[in-house]
């Protein structure tokens, strides 16, 4: 270590201020043997926490951190910076993990109970009982770590899932696609759920072509990455009745424009990212091991490929 005291690591807290007091409490319980500063020497650092907000853009003066650990699960805001010459982890969060999963199961579910069906009107409406989940396709783009969590919760209540990957590597209860399949995907999708990473390839990947691949009155919900939708197709395909319904949670500009056309569209529901956030009590631990294994020359769990950026 570049540290004076051979048994403490010093490890430089790079996120908003706003962090700094929910943060620093789980990180020291964690892992004890840090000494957690958010100034310096940079040439005294052995280690970096890092979320987007934060004051560093220069990583060049931190040439003995032998770890980059992001807070976010996206890294799309760091993962490019030119300066980063240190390895990047990303966050992998179990209670991350659980959040995401149950929002998305909660969208999921209204959409295949046709909840919005039961206004309120004095209207007692017939024959809208909805198929069982075993007759409803599921669709998630995206089989990460989240998109694991998100099937690993859906596969119990019956669903008929599909995954969609860039390896197409299996997963249980969940029949894969992969590569050139995408169209094949999102033609089965009666409920689509997009939680695909932020990169060059994926950026605008829902266009107006690939929308008309849904089938008629499919709903998409987007928690992943506001860059994978083309706002334009999306409104233009609900508009034309193509899509039912759409659920974003993530957005090009955020906080959303109050001007923006989602916020009064009768078939968009938003919700101010908050399907699954990052929390100190569950990750502060994954972050110690991190550490550990950088200090002590042992693989980095969820080290990010520079060149797939993720």
């Amino acid at each position: 270590m570049s540290t004076g005291r051979a048994d403490r690591m010093r490890v430089l807290f790079s996120a908003p201020d706003a962090m700094w007091s929910e943060w620093a409490p789980a990180l020291r319980a964690a892992c004890p043997e840090m000494v957690l500063q958010r100034g310096g020497d940079p040439s005294a650092i052995d280690a970096i926490i890092y979320a987007p907000g934060g004051e560093i853009e220069d990583l060049s003066p931190y040439a003995n951190a032998r770890l980059v650990q992001s807070l976010w699960a996206g890294v799309e805001r760091i993962v490019t910076n030119p300066t980063l010459s240190q390895p990047l982890a990303r966050m992998v969060d179990p209670g991350l993990a659980q959040g995401m999963a149950e929002y998305c199961t909660g969208w999921v579910m209204r959409a295949h109970l046709g909840m919005d069906r039961y206004v309120q009107d004095g209207t007692w409406r017939n024959g809208q009982i909805p198929p069982l989940a075993s007759e409803r396709d599921v669709v998630i783009l995206g089989m990460g770590e989240l998109g694991r969590a998100v099937a690993a919760m859906l596969a119990p209540i019956g669903f008929r899932l599909t995954g969609y990957s860039a390896s197409g590597k299996p997963v249980e209860g969940v029949e894969m696609l992969a590569g050139d399949a995408l169209d094949e995907a999102l033609e089965r999708a009666a409920i689509l759920v997009t939680l695909l990473p932020d990169t060059p390839q994926t950026r605008g990947l829902l266009d107006a072509s690939r929308l008309a691949r849904l089938p008629r009155g499919a709903w998409l919900v987007n928690p992943g990455r506001g860059t994978l939708i083309d706002d334009e197709a999306l409104l233009a395909a609900l508009d034309a009745g193509r899509l039912a319904h759409a659920v974003l949670d993530v957005f090009r500009t955020e906080p959303l424009p109050p001007t923006h056309p989602f916020w009064t569209h009768p078939a968009v529901t938003v919700t101010p990212h908050i399907a699954a956030d990052t929390r100190p009590e569950t990750a502060a631990p994954v972050v110690a091991d991190n550490l550990r294994r950088a200090m002590a020359g042992r693989p980095v769990r969820h080290l990010v490929d520079r060149q797939k950026g993720y």
